[in-house]
């Protein structure tokens, strides 16, 4: 660990107040960030799958995305409806996914932010394999701030 990050990590711990509340609209702000980031993460990851399917195989079929997402096709087609009412995707029935000019970008942030992450918790020294699965999420819990930090201490760290 270098030596600036034990000092921001001593800053931290030494300003530790367990068993205080914060005050109630900080306490308020930090669960809305919370529940906004849970509203958004779950079309992002679909965003994302169907934005890598597409870069690797040409296209994004429902049964293709059920499988890698651990879902069954009726969930999918949950999903791609919702996407569909909100500008993400556009699709028909038995025909090919695709993403929309607004999904294309939500895909690649959420793909450029998961990248940061996972390199991140690498230079930390995180085995792949748990790099990998803590990565697939976080990445929306993160504010701008820490994505850029965490983007710079990875370049910093490089392997």
């Amino acid at each position: 660990m270098t030596a600036h990050i034990a000092r921001k990590l001593d800053h931290v711990l030494s300003g530790d107040r367990s068993g205080e509340l914060l005050d109630p609209e900080t306490h308020a702000r930090q669960y809305s960030t919370v529940r906004k980031a849970h509203e958004t993460e779950l079309i992002e990851d679909y965003v994302e799958l169907i934005g890598d399917l597409i870069d690797a195989k040409g296209e994004a079929r429902a049964v293709e995305i059920a499988q890698r997402m651990g879902v069954t096709q009726a969930t999918v087609g949950k999903m791609i409806r919702r996407m569909t009412e909100s500008g993400l995707v556009t699709s028909q029935p038995y025909r090919s996914i695709f993403l929309t000019e607004a999904g294309r970008e939500m895909a690649r942030v959420s793909r450029e932010r998961h990248i940061v992450v996972l390199r991140f918790l690498s230079a930390l020294g995180v085995s792949d394999d748990t790099a990998r699965q803590d990565a697939e999420g976080m990445e929306h819990h993160v504010s701008d701030e820490t994505i850029e930090i965490m983007r710079r201490f990875a370049e910093d760290h490089a392997q």
